[in-house]
C-alpha cells in the first residue's frame, strides 16, 4: 500500500474514532463524576499505550526519556491527564454535547495567539482575524442564537470549555519543549498524571463504579480519546507526505460528531450550535488558507520575475 493511502486511511481511522468521544463523554458522566470517569479513562489509556510501547519495544526509553526532563513531564501530565480532562469533562456534564464540542474546537484558534508571548513567534492579521471570527461563534452559542438577550444558558459551563481550551493549548506549548519519542512521552504524562487524579479522589472520597454500563464508556474514553487514535493520528502523519492534506480531515469530526450526538444521545442540534460552530470552523480554515493564498497571489519581488 502507498504511504499516502496509509495516511489516509490512518487519519480517517483517528477522525472517526474522535468523532465518537463527545458521544461517549457523555454516556459515562451518566455514572462517573468528572474525577471518576478521568480515572477510569486514564488508566485504560495506560494499559493500552503500554503495550503499544511493548510491540513497539520502546518500554525502556520510559525511564530515559523521565530522567533527561523530569521537570517537563511533570508539567505535562498535570496539564494532561489532569487538568484539562478534569475541566473538559465537568464542561461536558454542565452543557450539551454539542455546546461542548463546538466550543472545544476553539483552542486551534486560540494556540496561534498564545505562541506569541510564549514561544516569541510573529502574530499574523490571518490569526487575529480568525480569533473574533471564532469567539463571534462561541457568543451565538453561549447566547443560544440570541446575542442581543445576553443571557447565557449555562455560563459556568461555557467558561469551563473554554479554560479547558487554554489548558490544552499550554500543553501543546509546553510540549514543543519534548524531543523524546512522542507515543512515549505521553504515556510519562499520563503516568506523571495518575498521582494528581488518585489524590482527587482521595480527597472527595469516592470510588470509581466497576459496573459495565458505567465501566465501558468509561474504558471507550480512555482508548479512543486518549490513547489509541493519537498513535493513530501520529501514524497518519508520518506517512503523509504533505501533512496540511491529513491535517484537514480534522474538519470531518465535528460534522460527524453532530451526526452521533443526534442518533445515540437524542440531541436535537439547535441552529444556534451550527451557526456558531460553522463560524468556529470557517475561522479555523481561514487561518489555515489564508496565508498561504495570499503568499501565492502577492506579487513576487521584481528580482524574482528577472
Amino acid at each position: 500500500m502507498k504511504n499516502s493511502h496509509k495516511a489516509y486511511g490512518f487519519g480517517l481511522g483517528a477522525v472517526l474514532l474522535w468523532s465518537t468521544v463527545a458521544t461517549a463523554f457523555k454516556l459515562a458522566l451518566a455514572h462517573y463524576s468528572p474525577l471518576e470517569l478521568l480515572l477510569v479513562a486514564s488508566v485504560s489509556s495506560i494499559l493500552a499505550l503500554g503495550i503499544i510501547l511493548i510491540c513497539q519495544g520502546k518500554l525502556a526509553l520510559l525511564g530515559r526519556q523521565l530522567r533527561s526532563s523530569p521537570f517537563l513531564y511533570l508539567q505535562t501530565g498535570l496539564l494532561n491527564p489532569f487538568l484539562y480532562y478534569l475541566v473538559l469533562f465537568k464542561a461536558y456534564e454542565l452543557l450539551p454535547a454539542q455546546q461542548a464540542l463546538s466550543l472545544n474546537y476553539t483552542w486551534a484558534v486560540l494556540l496561534p495567539l498564545l505562541s506569541v508571548p510564549l514561544l516569541g513567534q510573529k502574530l499574523r492579521k490571518s490569526d487575529l482575524s480568525a480569533a473574533l471570527l471564532a469567539y463571534v461563534g462561541v457568543f451565538i452559542i453561549a447566547c443560544g442564537g440570541k446575542p442581543m438577550a445576553l443571557e447565557f444558558a449555562a455560563p459556568e459551563g461555557v467558561a469551563l470549555a473554554l479554560l479547558s481550551t487554554l489548558l490544552w493549548c499550554l500543553y501543546w506549548i509546553i510540549n514543543t519543549k519534548d524531543k523524546g519519542d512522542p507515543v512515549v512521552s505521553l504515556m510519562l504524562s499520563f503516568l506523571l498524571g495518575l498521582p494528581f487524579i488518585l489524590l482527587g479522589l482521595a480527597y472527595q472520597g469516592t470510588v470509581p463504579s466497576l459496573a459495565l454500563n458505567a465501566l465501558l464508556p468509561g474504558i471507550y474514553v480512555g482508548l479512543f480519546e486518549m490513547g489509541l487514535t493519537f498513535v493513530l493520528w501520529l501514524l497518519a502523519l508520518k506517512n503523509a507526505e504533505r501533512t496540511a492534506s491529513i491535517s484537514t480531515l480534522v474538519f470531518l469530526s465535528p460534522v460527524l460528531s453532530m451526526g452521533v450526538i443526534t442518533l445515540v444521545l437524542g440531541e436535537t442540534i439547535a441552529p444556534a450550535t451550527v451557526l456558531g460552530l460553522g463560524l468556529i470552523l470557517l475561522a479555523l480554515a481561514m487561518q489555515q488558507l489564508w496565508p498561504k493564498v495570499k503568499a501565492r497571489f502577492s506579487p513576487k519581488p521584481m528580482a524574482e520575475q528577472i
